[in-house]
């Protein structure tokens, strides 16, 4: 065994995600209790053999348990500029490409993991860049899919709070891993996929993660009872970008109207604007109505999916990612939300 900078382990969360001690994995294994501790605090990389027992006693592939990171750049550079004078940052690979990431407020919240000045990334954090998951979506339920990938396979998930069109671009351009979309109604099951079509052409996958109750949340003042009464009245909407689900619903329902000034850059954006007095109604999910304690009109059901280009199919990230999502814990989780029916999450479809 020898000392390796690179080399990063997932080896403490899959043992504890079994329940064992390290006695317990060193016995089921054959590697020494030390060796099981050195390995998992990354001062010893494993023997070939010593890996290939630890992988089998946990029942996983070896590169489930350990990888290399990329050479780091010598230059880093951004995935996209940030928004503001902030130049902190996380690092993940993307197809074979480390970048950095800037830290976004509506992100899953975490420490960052440097501070770059355009020349120096000054380092705070050793999370691995290889083991980190991009994704772009707008689902306000992603920070349990990153407890239950943190917990069950060492990854960690950066959740970029994007429009359905605007992670799609994003996953076009090689820097996400997944984009999250909802932009078909309940009378075209395969309308996802047809954007996607349309949007990337073929090569790509959808898994489905949820289908979810979208509609008109509202202040329980305004005293609507119908979708027909909410759009007959004169209500102070707020909206959302275009390119997002909740925009085409809202479009939908407007039929031609001017659409709102005032917009909401996610599902709790809206709820907020109307819990706060902002606005008297908007479309979002039933999740961050309820959450905000609005009245709530149904509109239409939606299935939320996360596409992936089939090229990412054997990285272990993703391999983690669907094994999280038809875990029966997890699926029975997103179950328990108001509005999400989660009986068809981890189903795949090809977009050819």
């Amino acid at each position: 065994m020898a000392e390796a900078r690179n080399f990063r382990t997932t080896l403490r969360e899959r043992r504890r995600g079994r329940g064992w001690s390290q006695d317990e994995l060193a016995r089921a294994s054959g590697v020494s209790r030390a060796g099981v501790g050195a390995i998992e605090t990354g001062r010893l990389v494993p023997s070939a053999a010593a890996a290939l027992a630890l992988a089998a006693a946990l029942e996983c592939r070896v590169e489930d348990l350990f990888q290399l990171d990329p050479p780091a750049a010598s230059t880093p550079e951004w995935a996209w500029p940030p928004a503001g004078p902030s130049r902190r940052c996380w690092r993940a690979e993307v197809g074979g490409v480390a970048r950095l990431y800037p830290v976004e407020p509506a992100s899953i919240p975490m420490g960052h993991d440097g501070v770059f000045d355009g020349s120096v990334l000054r380092e705070r954090s050793q999370a691995a860049p290889g083991r980190t998951l991009v994704l772009a979506g707008c689902d306000p339920a992603a920070v349990m899919l990153a407890e239950a990938l943190a917990g069950a396979a060492g990854v960690r998930l950066l959740a970029f709070t994007r429009s359905s069109r605007a992670a799609l671009d994003l996953l076009g351009r090689g820097l996400v891993h997944v984009a999250g979309l909802h932009l078909a109604g309940e009378d075209e099951p395969t309308g996802n996929a047809r954007v996607v079509r349309e949007a990337l052409g073929p090569g790509y996958s959808l898994v489905r993660v949820v289908r979810w109750e979208e509609g008109i949340a509202h202040a329980p003042s305004a005293r609507l009872s119908s979708v027909a009464g909410a759009v007959r009245s004169r209500l102070r909407w707020v909206g959302r970008e275009p390119g997002s689900g909740a925009r085409q619903c809202l479009d939908e329902l407007l039929a031609g109207r001017t659409p709102p000034r005032r917009l909401a850059s996610d599902h709790r954006g809206v709820a907020e604007a109307v819990r706060a007095g902002w606005a008297d109604a908007g479309v979002c999910l039933r999740l961050a109505g309820e959450e905000a304690g609005l009245g709530f009109l149904p509109v239409r059901r939606e299935d939320y999916d996360l596409c992936f280009p089939d090229g990412f199919a054997d990285d272990p990230r993703l391999r983690a990612l669907l094994d999280v999502l038809r875990s029966a814990s997890h699926r029975e989780a997103l179950g328990d939300l108001p509005g999400y029916d989660s009986r068809m999450t981890g189903e795949l479809l090809r977009v050819d």
